[in-house]
Formats: C-alpha cells, structure tokens, sequence
C-alpha cells in the first residue's frame, strides 16, 4: 500500500504554551500520520492559522498575549478561519467551562491531561464529521 502523499495529510495546529505538552502532542499526531504546525500563544495562533489554514486547530485556552476563548473568537469571526474546527485543550476542568468554551467557537472540548490515543481519536472524529480524510 502507498502512503498518500505528505500534502494530502490533514494538517493540524497545535496551540499550547508549554512546550512538552505542545509537543508531544504534535509527535504524537506526526506519529499518527498528521502534519503539525505549532503555536505557543494566542498570537501565534491566529498567525499560523492565517497563514496556513490548517484543517483542524487544537486550543489550549490559558495563553499569554491572546488568550485561547479570545483566539477561538477571532478565528471564527474571520472568514478566512470561521469553518476550521477548534478543539479547546485544556486542564479547566470546572463545570461550566466547557460551555464557555462552545460560547467562545470551540467545537470539541478535550480535558488535560489527556492520553495522545484519545486526542488523534477525538481529531479524526472531527474531521470525519467535516468530510476530512481519515488517516490510518
């Protein structure tokens, strides 16, 4: 079997200001067969997300400069970005937070820590739901 070409992969945005989480997540996706694109803060995010148009973006919502509930709305109010899924990752965990998550434009909420098997797995439902291909 051929794997398809590196291009046709989904490409994911991974937006976390700690950097073992951010990438052993991205490894981990990589691993799984995604191409990642990484972000640190809010900002960059939205940069990235500009620039690249990924296909799915992953969210840690406490970032310096632009937080995530912040970057999430920006995204979705840009017509550039407003279709591209946005999955809050994130250690708030308190009852209500993940409401105010969806409030914000996010469309999947995954609570950290979380095992990298459920986080590809939450991504490629997303992006089956979206028509995306499945990887794997």
């Amino acid at each position: 079997m051929t794997n398809p070409s590196p291009n046709l992969q989904p490409l994911v945005l991974v937006v976390d200001d700690y950097d073992d989480a951010r990438e052993m997540y991205a490894e981990y996706l990589e691993f799984s067969g995604f191409r990642v694109a990484q972000a640190r803060n809010g900002q960059e995010a939205l940069d990235q997300a500009f620039a690249l148009t990924p296909d799915i973006i992953l969210m840690d919502l406490s970032l310096p400069i632009i937080d995530g509930w912040e970057a999430t709305r920006r995204l979705k109010n840009d017509a550039r970005t407003s279709t591209i899924p946005v999955v809050a990752l994130t250690g708030h965990a308190m009852t209500g937070q993940s409401d105010e998550a969806k409030g914000a434009g996010c469309d999947s909420f995954v609570t950290k820590p979380c095992l990298p098997d459920e986080l590809v797995a939450e991504v490629r439902t997303i992006l089956a739901r979206r028509g995306g291909a499945a990887i794997r």
